[in-house]
């Protein structure tokens, strides 16, 4: 049988149905992992959990899908691309039925588990196929529509999730993957099934699959509890800390060892795979984590609805959408490392822009850093993919981008536990502070019980809105200084991407 890539380019109709149902599954999955984050107090209230609890249903999904992504190289060779992305996808699309039927919060995270588990072939089979069917002298043009659906996804995510969970049941965030779904599925079997890529007999790393199936969960739930155990004060806690590094260390080193690891870490020899990939997975990881914070902030604390929460963040994909193909054409004309600054840059001033943020700004206040985020990300996907294969064998692209997305998700996944932990942390300390300089024993805090009192409110009602007032403006500072520190962040980034070689002009 003949490989995709020994068969000529799709042309006309079939090019473009194909590319679109490719860039649909892209855009499915990835919007998954972000359609929860917005929705998140109205699911935890409705299952009767807390929003810190709600948390599990963001990570759940992306742990099980980072863990299943270092699968897809193996799947590929064993089952053909093709057979393993639609495959993929149609599990996808049960597994979302199955969370939209989800009737607590611990079925719903092992739907969510279920779910990321089996979508995660789908963000590397998209970009290897959508690779495989264009023209190479359109490569970029193929990367610049795999970037489009990643990068509007996290924003279309809380945008859709805001506006059903306002408008309806929040099970339809979950549901409306059945019908896109199918179709992708069905599209994708019929213009490719007779580009199937060659099979062969592979012997799976099993050790090394339970390896990181362990250190990665064993991590994830020392950062997602932690908090709620006062960290290594809890036996349970430290233990799983020291046996998360403990299997880390044990994983690494037999993955360097192994003739079939699952996970080939030797493609890290390559100057612009490494340091393009810690870039990459840095700049994601802050971008994600923002992405938590923004509508949590701002339903927790300023109370907007879900779906003005979610709109805050469309001028920031409407930018993107329309600078992306633009970015994608320059791909082949531009150093990627100047496109990869630029992007760096844009999103360390979106950062900073927040970081003076006041709890009664107005909306085109809070909207006018996501206008400049949206130039950031449509630099950001396709300058970073171009530098991290620059130099990649055709036949360890699969396995390339498959790390890529796994290191990716991970840190996404732990950027969102940690940003939560610490934007409570600092809240805490911001109104320990707070409440040093008001106190029942100031005079300035009788003062302020007084001026409430002739509004018609008792002295208990007026110490109440007091304290809310105290605890709002913390947590106000508290985001204020994650949003300060993440512009710094990504600011040391750009100096990475100037430790990678030039990619030549069409190598994406």
């Amino acid at each position: 049988m003949n490989g995709s890539g020994a068969q000529a380019p799709l042309q006309g109709g079939a090019l473009t149905l194909t590319a679109f149902a490719l860039a649909l599954g892209t855009f499915m999955q990835v919007l998954d992992s972000t359609i929860a984050n917005v929705s998140l107090p109205t699911i935890a209230g409705n299952l009767g959990v807390s929003a810190s609890q709600g948390t599990w249903m963001v990570t759940s999904f992306a742990v099980a899908n980072g863990v299943a992504v270092p699968l897809t190289g193996w799947l590929m060779g064993r089952f053909g691309v093709v057979r393993v992305f639609v495959a993929s996808v149609s599990l996808f699309t049960f597994a979302s039925l199955l969370c939209g039927l989800a009737w607590s919060l611990p079925s719903l995270i092992v739907f969510r588990i279920l779910q990321g588990a089996v979508s995660g072939p789908m963000i590397p089979g998209s970009q290897t196929l959508l690779i495989a069917i264009f023209p190479a002298h359109r490569r970029s043009t193929a990367l610049g529509i795999w970037s489009m659906t990643t990068l509007i996804g996290p924003v279309a995510g809380p945008i859709f999730g805001g506006y059903i969970c306002d408008n309806y049941h929040w099970s339809w965030i979950f549901f409306v993957n059945v019908p896109v779904g199918i179709f992708c599925a069905l599209a994708c079997w019929r213009g490719l099934r007779t580009r199937e890529t060659p099979t062969r007999k592979l012997p799976i790393d099993t050790i090394g699959v339970a390896l990181l199936v362990v250190w990665v969960g064993a991590l994830q739930v020392v950062l997602d509890k932690g908090k709620d155990a006062d960290w290594f004060h809890s036996p349970f806690i430290t233990v799983l800390a020291i046996l998360a590094g403990v299997l880390f260390i044990a994983w690494l080193i037999w993955e360097l060892t192994d003739e079939h690891p699952a996970v080939d870490l030797r493609l890290f020899l390559n100057r612009n795979f490494f340091f393009g990939t810690v870039a990459f997975c840095s700049g994601y990881a802050v971008f994600f984590a923002n992405l938590l914070l923004m509508p949590l902030w701002m339903q927790t604390q300023l109370d907007y609805t879900a779906t003005w929460a979610g709109l805050v963040a469309a001028p920031a994909g409407v930018v993107a959408f329309l600078l992306t193909p633009l970015v994608a054409r320059a791909g082949n004309r531009i150093d990627a490392r100047i496109m990869a600054t630029i992007a760096f840059m844009a999103f360390a001033l979106s950062f900073f822009m927040r970081a003076d943020f006041t709890t009664g700004d107005d909306l085109w206040t809070y909207t006018l850093p996501l206008l400049v985020q949206g130039i950031a990300m449509s630099c950001f996907f396709v300058s970073l993919l171009t530098i991290q294969l620059e130099g990649i064998p055709a036949a360890q692209i699969p396995m390339a981008t498959g790390i890529s997305n796994f290191a990716r998700i991970i840190s996404g996944s732990f950027a969102a536990s940690l940003i939560t932990t610490m934007w409570d942390r600092r809240e805490a300390m911001h109104q320990t502070r707070l409440t040093d300089h008001l106190t029942v024993l100031t005079p300035d805090y009788h003062a302020v019980v007084e001026s409430l009192q002739h509004f018609g409110v008792s002295a208990e009602q007026a110490a109440g809105m007091i304290t809310r007032e105290m605890v709002r403006q913390a947590y106000q500072l508290a985001a204020n200084e994650l949003f300060w520190l993440s512009g710094w962040i990504v600011l040391v980034m750009t100096a990475l991407v100037w430790l990678t070689r030039r990619s030549r002009a069409g190598s994406a």
